[in-house]
């Protein structure tokens, strides 16, 4: 009867420990782009709040949701929802899911593309949003 508690411990430590950390999804997406194409050089931040901050297509960036400052609170501007700050550094929930972070991505580059983002384009936006402090 005295192990359930600690096989309980046990298992909510490993679960907590499976959590993604947002340099294991850059990590990830490396070797993606690396198995894709050898010639890989890398993920760009400069093109990352290039893409982040520039409009593509329609009337939206990813700031016009989320700020100019990745480090701030932002509001969804058709229903007017709070946005928790995109960067790791101010807030440490962000990017910690493959499965979410591909779920949002495939949500908003198809409201701000209007089709899903490229590895190249996910990476770069990834390493700018890690270079936020």
């Amino acid at each position: 009867m005295r192990a359930l508690p600690l096989l309980f411990f046990s298992f909510a430590c490993s679960c907590t420990a499976l959590a993604d950390q947002p340099q294991d999804l850059l990590t990830a997406f490396t070797a993606e782009a690396r198995q894709a194409n050898p010639s890989f050089s890398g993920f760009s931040s400069s093109h990352g709040e290039q893409f982040f901050k520039n409009r593509h297509q329609g009337d939206w960036s990813c700031s016009t949701c989320h700020t100019t400052n990745p480090a701030a609170v932002g509001q969804h501007t058709v229903t007017g929802k709070r946005i928790e700050p995109m960067a790791p550094s101010a807030n440490p929930q962000r990017f910690t899911s493959r499965e979410k972070v591909e779920k949002w991505f495939r949500r908003n580059c198809n409201d701000v593309l209007k089709r899903e983002c490229t590895l190249q384009e996910k990476g770069d936006v990834l390493a700018y949003l890690l270079s936020v402090s």
